[in-house]
C-alpha cells in the first residue's frame, strides 16, 4: 500500500536515483544532466515549499515537488520510479500535494511539460490539469531537437 509523506533530507539519495534514471532514459523530463545529491538538495529541499515522497512499504517509489511561481501560482514536477514502477504513484502524490498547496493558499498549480513527453502530458491531464498555453521552441535538446513546452493549469 502506498503512503505519502513530506520529503526529508534522508530521502535525497533515493530521489536522486529515481530522477537520474529518468534523465538517462530521456524523453520524459526537460532535465538532461544528472543531479548530484548536493545539487538536488539545494534545488528541491531548499527551494520547493511542498515536496512529497511516495513509499511502497519503506521504499521510495516517487516524489513530487512544487515551487512558488509567483502571483499565487505553483509549478509542479512529478517523478516516479521507472525501474520498478508502482501503480498509482503519481495519483497518490498529486492528492497529497494538492492538499498541501490548498493549505498554503494560492490560485493554481501549473505543469510545464515538454511536448515530447507524452506520458507527462497524459498524466497531468488525468489529474485534471487543462492546457492553457504553448511556449514554442522553449527547450533545445542536447541533440539539437527543439521542442515546445505545454503549460497546464489546475485551479486551487
Amino acid at each position: 500500500m502506498l503512503t505519502v509523506r513530506p520529503m526529508t533530507a534522508e530521502d535525497v539519495p533515493a530521489c536522486v536515483a529515481i530522477l537520474n534514471d529518468i534523465i538517462a532514459r530521456g524523453g520524459s523530463t526537460a532535465y538532461e544532466e544528472p543531479y548530484t545529491e548536493v545539487d538536488f538538495a539545494a534545488h528541491y529541499m531548499d527551494e520547493a515549499p511542498v515536496r512529497m515522497t511516495a513509499l511502497d512499504g519503506d521504499r521510495i517509489v516517487g516524489f513530487q515537488a512544487v515551487f512558488d511561481y509567483g502571483a499565487g501560482l505553483y509549478s509542479i514536477g512529478t517523478f516516479a520510479d521507472r525501474r520498478d514502477p508502482v501503480s498509482a504513484t503519481g495519483r497518490t502524490l498529486f492528492a497529497a500535494t494538492l492538499a498541501a498547496c490548498r493549505a498554503r493558499g494560492g490560485d493554481a498549480i501549473l505543469a510545464r511539460i515538454t511536448s515530447d513527453n507524452a506520458g507527462g502530458l497524459a498524466f497531468y491531464s488525468r489529474m485534471g490539469l487543462r492546457d492553457i498555453d504553448v511556449i514554442p521552441g522553449d527547450v533545445v535538446r542536447r541533440n539539437g531537437t527543439v521542442v515546445d513546452r505545454i503549460v497546464k493549469r489546475y485551479d486551487l
